[in-house]
Protein backbone atom coordinates (compact mmCIF):
# COMPACT_ATOMS: atom_id res chain seq x y z
CA UNK A 1 0.00 0.00 0.00
CA UNK A 2 1.46 3.46 -1.12
CA UNK A 3 1.54 6.43 1.26
CA UNK A 4 -1.36 7.81 -0.97
CA UNK A 5 -3.59 4.87 -0.20
CA UNK A 6 -5.44 5.19 3.18
CA UNK A 7 -6.94 1.89 2.49
CA UNK A 8 -7.32 -1.42 1.03
CA UNK A 9 -10.61 -2.92 0.03
CA UNK A 10 -12.17 -5.79 2.09
CA UNK A 11 -14.83 -8.18 2.55
CA UNK A 12 -17.27 -6.96 5.23
CA UNK A 13 -15.64 -4.24 6.50
CA UNK A 14 -14.50 -0.90 5.89
CA UNK A 15 -10.76 -1.75 5.06
CA UNK A 16 -7.21 -3.27 5.74
CA UNK A 17 -4.64 -0.12 6.88
CA UNK A 18 -0.98 -0.64 7.42
CA UNK A 19 0.41 0.09 11.16
CA UNK A 20 1.86 3.15 9.78
CA UNK A 21 -1.70 4.64 8.93
CA UNK A 22 -3.20 3.50 12.16
CA UNK A 23 -0.59 5.05 13.89
CA UNK A 24 -1.29 8.28 12.32
CA UNK A 25 -5.23 8.22 12.44
CA UNK A 26 -4.81 7.72 16.07
CA UNK A 27 -2.25 10.41 16.52
CA UNK A 28 -4.28 12.91 14.26
CA UNK A 29 -7.26 12.43 16.74
CA UNK A 30 -8.97 10.30 14.13
CA UNK A 31 -9.37 6.95 15.51
CA UNK A 32 -9.20 4.73 18.39
CA UNK A 33 -7.42 1.38 18.56
CA UNK A 34 -8.79 -1.20 20.02
CA UNK A 35 -6.58 -4.59 20.67
CA UNK A 36 -8.29 -6.98 20.62
CA UNK A 37 -5.36 -9.83 21.68
CA UNK A 38 -5.90 -12.02 24.84
CA UNK A 39 -4.97 -10.31 28.17
CA UNK A 40 -2.44 -12.38 28.54
CA UNK A 41 -1.16 -11.41 25.01
CA UNK A 42 -1.00 -7.65 25.87
CA UNK A 43 0.35 -8.00 29.48
CA UNK A 44 3.13 -10.19 28.56
CA UNK A 45 3.93 -9.56 24.49
CA UNK A 46 3.66 -5.96 25.11
CA UNK A 47 0.41 -3.20 24.13
CA UNK A 48 -0.08 0.07 22.72
CA UNK A 49 -0.50 3.20 25.28
CA UNK A 50 -3.78 4.79 24.86
CA UNK A 51 -5.53 1.17 22.75
CA UNK A 52 -8.06 -0.16 24.24
CA UNK A 53 -7.90 -3.72 25.16
CA UNK A 54 -11.04 -6.07 24.24
CA UNK A 55 -10.20 -9.58 23.46
CA UNK A 56 -12.13 -10.73 20.73
CA UNK A 57 -11.41 -14.46 21.73
CA UNK A 58 -9.89 -15.38 25.17
CA UNK A 59 -7.61 -17.83 26.82
CA UNK A 60 -7.89 -21.02 27.35
CA UNK A 61 -9.92 -22.51 24.58
CA UNK A 62 -9.90 -19.22 22.36
CA UNK A 63 -13.70 -19.03 23.27
CA UNK A 64 -15.15 -16.22 21.84
CA UNK A 65 -15.44 -13.10 24.01
CA UNK A 66 -19.00 -12.49 25.03
CA UNK A 67 -18.71 -8.81 26.38
CA UNK A 68 -17.33 -7.81 22.75
CA UNK A 69 -20.17 -6.32 21.36
CA UNK A 70 -20.75 -4.39 24.18
CA UNK A 71 -17.47 -3.12 24.03
CA UNK A 72 -16.69 -2.39 20.92
CA UNK A 73 -20.30 -0.81 20.31
CA UNK A 74 -19.18 1.30 23.60
CA UNK A 75 -15.12 1.99 21.87
CA UNK A 76 -17.02 3.62 18.62
CA UNK A 77 -19.34 6.34 20.71
CA UNK A 78 -16.59 8.98 19.84
CA UNK A 79 -17.40 8.44 16.35
CA UNK A 80 -14.39 8.04 15.32
CA UNK A 81 -12.68 5.11 13.11
CA UNK A 82 -12.08 1.86 14.97
CA UNK A 83 -8.59 0.15 14.02
CA UNK A 84 -8.34 -3.32 15.47
CA UNK A 85 -5.24 -4.76 16.50
CA UNK A 86 -3.97 -8.56 17.09
CA UNK A 87 -1.42 -10.73 16.79
CA UNK A 88 -0.93 -10.98 13.29
CA UNK A 89 -3.93 -9.45 11.82
CA UNK A 90 -6.00 -12.65 11.30
CA UNK A 91 -8.13 -12.19 14.45
CA UNK A 92 -8.53 -8.60 13.84
CA UNK A 93 -10.56 -9.34 10.51
CA UNK A 94 -13.07 -11.31 12.03
CA UNK A 95 -13.52 -8.87 14.78
CA UNK A 96 -13.60 -6.49 12.13
CA UNK A 97 -16.33 -8.34 10.45
CA UNK A 98 -18.00 -8.14 13.56
CA UNK A 99 -17.87 -4.67 14.57
CA UNK A 100 -19.37 -3.96 10.93
CA UNK A 101 -22.11 -6.15 11.45
CA UNK A 102 -23.04 -3.66 14.72
CA UNK A 103 -22.92 -0.45 12.85
CA UNK A 104 -19.46 0.39 13.59
CA UNK A 105 -16.72 1.85 10.86
CA UNK A 106 -13.79 -0.76 11.71
CA UNK A 107 -10.67 -1.41 10.06
CA UNK A 108 -8.32 -4.50 10.72
CA UNK A 109 -4.61 -3.00 11.14
CA UNK A 110 -2.36 -5.49 8.59
CA UNK A 111 0.38 -7.01 10.07
CA UNK A 112 -1.03 -6.77 13.47
CA UNK A 113 1.35 -6.38 16.65
CA UNK A 114 4.15 -8.79 16.21
CA UNK A 115 3.68 -9.61 12.12
CA UNK A 116 3.88 -13.14 10.44
CA UNK A 117 6.47 -16.07 11.46
CA UNK A 118 10.00 -16.02 10.22
CA UNK A 119 11.31 -19.41 8.65
CA UNK A 120 12.47 -20.54 11.93
CA UNK A 121 8.76 -20.04 13.28
CA UNK A 122 9.69 -16.75 15.76
CA UNK A 123 7.31 -13.64 15.09
CA UNK A 124 8.28 -10.06 15.36
CA UNK A 125 11.48 -10.49 12.77
CA UNK A 126 8.45 -9.94 10.14
CA UNK A 127 6.35 -6.98 10.09
CA UNK A 128 3.91 -6.15 12.59
CA UNK A 129 3.50 -2.77 14.29
CA UNK A 130 6.52 -3.15 17.30
CA UNK A 131 8.58 -4.56 14.33
CA UNK A 132 7.48 -0.75 12.32
CA UNK A 133 9.13 1.05 15.65
CA UNK A 134 5.40 2.53 16.71
CA UNK A 135 4.50 3.27 20.18
CA UNK A 136 4.10 0.21 22.28
CA UNK A 137 5.42 -0.92 25.50
CA UNK A 138 6.14 -3.83 27.97
CA UNK A 139 5.10 -4.86 31.59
Amino acid sequence: MSASTDVQPAQGYAGDVTPERAAQWMQEGEAVMVDVRSDAEREWVGFVPGAIGLAWKQWPGMAINPAFDDGIKAAAESGKKVVLLCRSGVRSVAAARRATELGVTAYNILEGFEGDPDEEGHRGRKGGWRLRGLPWRQN
